[in-house]
């Protein structure tokens, strides 16, 4: 029964990046409208954004199958 309360836990705690990734790329789309210049700048600063958002995803399901793994 623990095992699958971390995969509940996992799939809510997902939620968190993936609201994240949606936000950093609507304000890149936001930035580069209002200046286009300033495309590359932006684009290197949302893609580090992007990578630190899903780091923390692939930290959580790591955790769910070590927490899971360790309970049974």
């Amino acid at each position: 029964m623990g095992g699958s309360l971390n995969m509940i836990g996992y799939g809510l705690a997902a939620i968190g990046p993936g609201i994240g990734i949606g936000l950093i790329f609507a304000a890149y789309i936001n930035g580069v409208a209002r200046q286009p210049e300033a495309q590359s700048r932006l684009q290197s600063i949302a893609i580090l954004g992007f990578a630190l958002a899903e780091a923390l995803a692939i930290i959580g399901i790591a955790l769910a199958f070590v927490l899971k793994a360790s309970n049974t």
